[in-house]
């Protein structure tokens, strides 16, 4: 079973940058797509992007989308979220997320969480 531990929440201004990232603990990293999720107060859980097991293959929220890179190493077993010209609408708790097949953005596929870094956006 993998286990997922997310690192690099904090703080920034808006325009800024942070760089999120997945470490995950099990044999079977390699065969999960990864997700990223965020989940602002009040608001449902959403995607963010994803990266396929298959290689190469990544999917992004509209809203996220040439703003945001997801990356993996199977070699290291982590999965990155690159996020830059943040605004206040990206404040959320990011989860990392893995589910088997292939990519999508349904929450409910997601098998296996994290439990959350939060980002934090200031106008």
């Amino acid at each position: 079973q993998v286990q997922l531990v997310e690192s690099g929440g904090g703080l920034v201004q808006a325009g800024g940058s942070l760089r999120l990232s997945c470490v995950a603990s099990g044999r079977a990293f390699s065969r999960y797509t990864m997700g990223w999720f965020r989940q602002a107060p009040g608001k449902e859980r959403e995607f963010v992007a994803a990266f396929s097991w298959t290689g190469g293959s990544t999917y992004y929220a509209d809203s996220v989308k040439g703003r945001f890179t997801i990356s993996r190493d199977n070699a290291k077993n982590t999965v990155d979220l690159q996020m830059n010209s943040l605004t206040p609408e990206d404040t959320a708790v990011y989860y990392c997320a893995a589910k088997p097949l292939g990519l999508g953005d349904l929450k409910a596929n997601y098998i296996i969480w994290g439990q959350g870094t939060q980002v934090t956006v200031s106008s």
